[in-house]
C-alpha cells in the first residue's frame, strides 16, 4: 500500500524526524525528568560546597539576553580562572556543549535546558553542571529581572574549557 505525498504528510513526517534527532541531542523537553538539584539537569552534580564566603558579583546592566552573555561568561571565567584553555583551542576538541541556564532576578540558577549535549562525555555534561551550579549566583540583570543565558562550551582532551562567547578561537 502507498500513501500519496501530500504537504500535510510531508510537516508530520519532519515534525517526527526533528523530534527524534532532538531526543538524541540530548536534548531536556517538557517530559524529561530531572537528575541533579535544578529541573533539566543530565546529572547529579551538585555544587561544591564554598570554599569562601558567600561572594555576591557585580550587577549587570545588560539591556538583552544577547548581551547578558559576556557578563555571565566573564563571570565563569574569573570562578574557573585555571581551569580555561589559554589561547586557541586544537582543531579537534573531546567535547562541544550547548547549555541554556535559566536565572531568577538576583542570579540563582533555576533550571538548565542543554540545547546540544556532548552525550558521548557524560562526565563533560556532570562538570559543565558542576561548574555552572558552583559560580552562582550570577550578575543580576538590573534591566532585565530573570534571563536565560545561552552559551557553547568547547572543551579540550585535558578538561580546559573556553566559552563560545570569549573563545580566542581554533587553531
Amino acid at each position: 500500500m502507498t500513501f500519496p505525498f501530500t504537504p500535510r504528510r510531508a510537516a508530520l513526517g519532519a515534525a517526527l524526524l526533528t523530534t527524534l534527532l532532538m531526543a538524541g541531542c540530548g536534548s531536556t523537553g517538557p517530559g524529561a525528568t530531572s537528575h541533579g538539584s535544578v529541573p533539566g539537569q543530565l546529572s547529579d552534580a551538585t555544587s561544591a560546597p564554598a570554599q569562601s564566603p558567600a561572594r555576591t558579583p557585580r550587577s549587570s546592566n545588560a539591556a538583552n539576553p544577547r548581551d547578558y552573555r559576556r557578563d555571565a561568561a566573564r563571570h565563569i571565567y574569573d570562578a574557573n580562572g585555571d581551569r580555561i584553555y589559554p589561547g586557541k583551542l586544537p582543531p579537534v576538541l573531546y567535547a562541544v556543549g550547548t547549555l541554556q541556564v535559566h536565572l531568577d532576578a538576583q542570579g540563582k540558577v533555576t533550571a538548565m535546558h542543554w540545547m546540544r549535549a556532548p552525550q558521548h562525555a557524560p562526565e563533560v555534561i556532570a562538570e559543565i553542571e558542576r561548574t555552572v551550579l558552583a559560580a552562582a549566583p550570577y550578575p543580576a540583570a538590573t534591566q532585565l529581572g530573570p534571563v536565560i543565558w545561552t552559551d557553547t562550551w568547547l572543551w579540550d582532551q585535558g578538561g580546559k574549557f573556553q566559552l563560545d562567547t570569549l573563545t580566542e578561537g581554533q587553531q
